[in-house]
């Protein structure tokens, strides 16, 4: 999905939506901001690239981080329900993942990505997704990508 169709979903329903990312670095973030107004539905986000800031910033309990690491489901939906803790909004999106060269301290291949979300009624969605851009920067766009497309399914009341 592209995201001026998230930015009109999101308007449409006067809605708002925050990023929570790790490997992606703000890419996501980016992405929402290159449509003219964005301001009006995305007030902004965390990067939490280390351990450190999920737990201090996001509101992750040492507990999850210790038990299921920082790539994992458990991971992306309490990195998204952090951040729409944070910043009021009724959406939060998250990505975690092992972006490459090399694998993670998790011991995923290169490409492994949780991307979560978090929402309105009690809504937490996390999925792995599986990149093959076969290079660091391909892997977040793809994820970013992802990221966006999970969002707009459920915008639109595809899932």
């Amino acid at each position: 999905m592209e995201v001026q169709e998230i930015a009109d979903l999101i308007t449409t329903k006067e809605q708002t939506v925050s990023v929570a990312e790790a490997d992606t670095c703000g890419l996501i973030g980016y992405m929402f901001s290159t449509v003219p107004g964005s301001s009006r539905w995305f007030p902004g986000g965390v990067i939490a690239y280390t351990g450190g800031l999920k737990q201090s910033i996001l509101g992750v309990s040492d507990d999850l981080y210790n038990t299921k690491g920082s790539v994992s489901p458990d991971m992306a939906i309490a990195m998204a329900r952090g951040v729409v803790n944070v910043t009021g909004t009724d959406y939060g999106v998250s990505v975690t993942g092992v972006a490459g060269p090399t694998g993670g301290r998790s011991g995923l291949p290169v490409g492994t990505f949780y991307i979560g979300l978090a929402g309105p009624d009690n809504l937490d969605v996390a999925e792995r997704i599986q990149t093959d851009a076969g290079d660091r920067d391909g892997n977040k766009r793809q994820a970013a990508q992802a990221v966006i497309d999970l969002l707009g399914k459920y915008l639109s009341g595809e899932a």
